[in-house]
């Protein structure tokens, strides 16, 4: 029974093009489309309900987990429709099921919207390319991108680690090993101990979850790898602040040395719905590694981060908000929607408002001269 149900849940997911399945004691499954959340008309589950939904695709070792600590993950292949990323918990002594759809296709730079001047620093021998934003904003998403355009185009060894292993990699000019944290290798922090031993020249951290996965990340990147990872922080600012302040305070000083070498390039994230009601866009900040943001690191000035990022346009640089700016005035995006992902909300909106108020003004001049 649960088997076919969950068949016919996972069609769904895949025929509305849903970005994600809720199973919860209580509730009709739920899906979120274009970030909001929509019943779906069937029954309330009940506990025995997601007991054997849960049951239906949770390999043995998975389910012992969940039962020993509360929670597990993995990832799941729907047949050749679709691969989904699956956390089970558990919710006041019930099972619970969440499961992330997970695009087959690999999309290219221009379909995530990523500044092709990104593409430079994918090159690059060796340092440290962080990808940050919240959960659910894409991150995943844009790594395959940037890990597929080296698999294309570079003579690589690439490794990643992941918890679970979402995107396949095919070896295509570059070779690539994926190892998935729980089947694979223990964790971030053992693979990262003995993957420089397996000759990589690109690593990608699924995550640097703790000090110990960061100081062997930071150790790849410094000593001739290009390390792929990902923080959930919203700023580049606040991705260097967020690194350097997990080490003690005798530390820190060596650390912001450390960043100011390795740093290659902050992608931060969000993901807005699209004006139109249909799908969602991501909105960038980044930040590429110049000299003056260097010495910021060193002195400990990143307070001043935002206003290199700023005049650094040449280089591909772009603060959020002023790219949330440009996908409104390209009529991408709403201004509620804008104003949401702001990171300085009421900045941005008097941009917004006299930018609209230019508008208008053109529009009455141009009536004039008619």
């Amino acid at each position: 029974m649960g088997q076919v149900l969950m068949e016919k849940l996972l069609d769904v997911v895949v025929d509305q093009d849903a970005s994600d399945l809720h199973l919860v004691v209580g509730r009709e499954p739920i899906v979120r489309i274009d970030g909001k959340l929509h019943r779906l008309k069937t029954k309330m589950l009940n506990p025995d309900d997601t007991m054997a939904l849960m049951k239906s695709i949770t390999p043995e070792r998975n389910q012992q987990e969940l039962q020993e600590v509360g929670g597990t993950d993995f990832s799941f292949a729907y047949g050749d429709k679709a691969r989904f990323r699956v956390s089970c918990y558990k919710d006041r002594g019930t099972v619970a099921v969440a499961m992330r759809l997970i695009p087959n296709k690999l999309m290219s730079f221009e379909e995530i919207g990523l500044p092709s001047q990104v593409k430079h620093y994918l090159v690059e021998p060796r340092g440290l390319i962080l990808v940050t934003g919240p959960t659910g904003c894409g991150k995943t998403t844009t790594l395959a991108t940037m890990v597929n355009f080296i698999n294309e185009n570079l003579d690589r060894h690439i490794i990643t680690i992941e918890d679970p292993i979402e995107f396949y990699h095919e070896h295509k000019r570059s070779i690539i090993n994926q190892r998935a944290v729980g089947e694979d290798v223990t964790s971030f922090a053992e693979a990262l101990r003995r993957v420089v031993r397996a000759d990589p020249d690109v690593i990608l951290v699924g995550e640097m979850r703790d000090l110990e996965t960061m100081t062997a990340a930071l150790r790849a990147a410094e000593t001739g790898h290009l390390v792929f990872a990902t923080l959930h922080t919203t700023s580049a600012e606040g991705s260097i602040n967020r690194i350097i302040d997990a080490y003690p305070t005798d530390q820190q000083e060596q650390i912001r040395v450390q960043l100011s070498v390795t740093i290659v390039l902050i992608i931060c994230q969000q993901l807005l719905p699209r004006s139109t009601g249909k799908g969602r866009i991501a909105s960038f900040e980044c930040m590429t590694s110049t000299a003056a943001i260097r010495n910021l690191i060193r002195e400990n000035k990143t307070y001043r981060v935002d206003s290199q990022i700023e005049t650094g346009k040449k280089y591909g640089m772009v603060l959020l908000d002023d790219h949330l700016l440009q996908l409104y005035q390209e009529g991408l995006v709403t201004v509620d929607d804008a104003l949401y992902k702001a990171r300085k909300p009421m900045e941005l909106k008097q941009k917004i408002e006299e930018w609209d108020a230019t508008q208008v003004r053109q529009v009455e001049t141009s009536r004039a001269g008619l």
